[in-house]
């Protein structure tokens, strides 16, 4: 597991010696944040919060969900009036998808004590077997909450994005291709998705930077 900055460091440095073709990438990427994130309903739920919105509204959303409702306390999700989601930001997707999760919590069918001590395929499929969790969500909060060190969310459009442009691919990779592709990075996949998320955040830049002069240009 992923625990500390140190593992992480460690790991990707083991990672780079199996497969030396991700030196040049882990150079441009530069440092790897830990972007640890606590485990149990809370960190589920800042995942889900955190879906196809930025990082400062997610942190603004869950803050807003914090004060109405105890994020420790699946009960407490089951009971507090709807109105408290729509003053929080949540979505009526989101919405639903945490009284889904309460439910399964509340019923024995997600036990998140279970999860952790699983194999990553067994967390993976007791998540998605609840209504409104997919598997980039589970997956996301396994390498995140729990710190797995082997699931990689082939889904990510980032992740697509980046190892195509790393590896030299014309276009974005689909999920299946990536997911094959991914299997050389085996048993340190979680460690190769934090490197690609963090080398795309530097395409992001590189596009932000070639965009200024044709905006000043306007």
């Amino acid at each position: 597991m992923i625990r500390t900055q140190d593992d992480l460091d460690q790991a990707l440095a083991l990672l780079v010696a199996a497969d030396p073709q991700l030196a040049p990438v882990a150079e441009r990427a530069g440092p790897l944040p830990l972007r640890a994130m606590p485990a149990g309903l809370r960190g589920l739920a800042a995942t889900i919060i955190g879906q196809q919105v930025s990082r400062a509204s997610a942190a603004a959303i869950f803050a807003r969900f914090e004060r109405e409702v105890d994020l420790d306390d699946p009960a407490a999700i089951l009971r507090v009036d709807e109105t408290a989601f729509r003053r929080a930001g949540l979505s009526l997707t989101k919405h639903r998808t945490m009284l889904a999760i309460a439910e399964a919590i509340a019923s024995g069918h997600l036990d998140f004590e279970r999860i952790s001590r699983s194999p990553a395929d067994a967390a993976v499929a007791e998540m998605t077997a609840v209504r409104g969790i997919g598997r980039w969500t589970a997956e996301s909060y396994l390498l995140f909450s729990l710190g797995h060190r082997d699931v990689f969310p082939a889904g990510d459009l980032a992740l697509q994005v980046a190892v195509a442009d790393a590896l030299g691919h014309e276009s974005r990779l689909r999920e299946k291709a990536l997911q094959g592709l991914a299997e050389r990075w085996r048993p340190a996949r979680a460690v190769a998705a934090r490197l690609f998320w963090a080398y795309y955040a530097t395409l992001v830049r590189r596009d932000a930077v070639l965009a200024t002069p044709v905006q000043q240009g306007r």
